[in-house]
């Protein structure tokens, strides 16, 4: 590699897959990963354009390092195989989440862990209901700005603004970063899910607030990233950017841990808006959700990679 030179360098075109991987490493029958490219939008209320956040998380995927620095491993030798975007009927809300579900339903059936991609952040509604059926202790973490606890929004119950309401229907929810919510969700919170949310301020001041978040959690927990939890210098490519959110390391700090505490099922990434010209958005999107794929399998990582004893 030359100086003048950065990222991977590759004489012959990549796979326009995640990360760019040769079969041997991205077939689907090794992988231990299914990537789930989900560009769906059809409530969205402010900036448009996460339809075209899955395609480009994978672009700029494919110029990320496959060595993390961090743990000292190649977190892509575990195989990860992206599927092909999904086709969703966007005036057809209820057939969209039925139609997540059942691919969500069936990486889970095939033993799998799923990355799904964003797309509005509507697309965990269905996703959530299918690791609940194969997870009856479902427990999901959100982070995000906004609470989304909204019972119905634009005359729909599965908009993007409700998707944490639609959760809680079934499962346990803890949320992190929030900072941004409306009255009627105030007067929710205060029924009690109030005393499972974390803002970044209050996170910021309690030097224990993550392992008691996480205290919350069941054994089996499925993670809902909206990229809105990240603070607007960093991640401005968002449809609802909201001031004081979290910075690159706290959000890695949130995943190492959950990841090493609890066994974490799937998990999304959700709400990127592309900003024309601007490719840093893409590239941390990609490459946050490389490492959540890192530590999800540190564990197996690191014991493969181990030097083997002298003598």
């Amino acid at each position: 590699m030359s100086g003048a030179s950065y990222g991977r360098v590759n004489l012959n075109p990549l796979p326009h897959n995640f990360l760019g991987l040769d079969e041997a490493t991205s077939s689907r029958e090794s992988s231990r990963v299914l990537v789930v490219q989900v560009p769906f939008e059809a409530t969205t209320t402010y900036r448009s354009g996460t339809r075209e956040g899955p395609s480009a998380i994978v672009r700029a995927s494919r110029n990320v390092e496959l060595y993390d620095e961090e743990l000292g491993v190649e977190p892509h030798l575990v195989g990860i195989h992206t599927l092909p975007e999904l086709d969703l009927p966007l005036r057809d809300l209820e057939d969209s989440q039925q139609q997540i579900e059942a691919v969500i339903g069936e990486i889970v059936a095939e033993g799998k862990f799923p990355v799904a991609l964003g797309g509005e952040h509507s697309i965990s509604i269905g996703a959530v209901k299918a690791l609940r059926s194969a997870f009856p202790d479902l427990s999901v973490l959100q982070l995000d700005a906004h609470a989304d606890l909204r019972d119905t929004y634009s005359g729909t119950p599965l908009s993007h603004a409700c998707v944490a309401r639609r959760i809680l229907e079934s499962c346990a929810l803890v949320q992190v970063g929030i900072r941004s919510y409306s009255q009627e969700e105030a007067k929710f919170l205060e029924t009690g899910q109030k005393q499972n949310l974390w803002s970044v301020e209050q996170a910021r001041s309690s030097g224990n607030w993550l392992e008691q978040a996480i205290s919350k959690l069941s054994p089996n927990v499925y993670v809902t990233l909206d990229l809105d939890v990240f603070d607007p210098s960093e991640m401005p490519a968002v449809g609802t950017p909201e001031p004081g959110g979290f910075h690159w390391h706290e959000v890695l700090d949130i995943l190492r841990l959950v990841m090493q505490e609890r066994n974490v099922v799937g998990i999304d990434l959700v709400e990127l808006c592309p900003i024309p010209g601007n490719i840093a958005p893409d590239y941390l999107a990609a490459r946050l959700a490389y490492k959540a794929i890192a530590y999800k399998f540190r564990r197996a990582l690191c014991a493969t990679s181990r030097p083997a004893p002298p003598g």
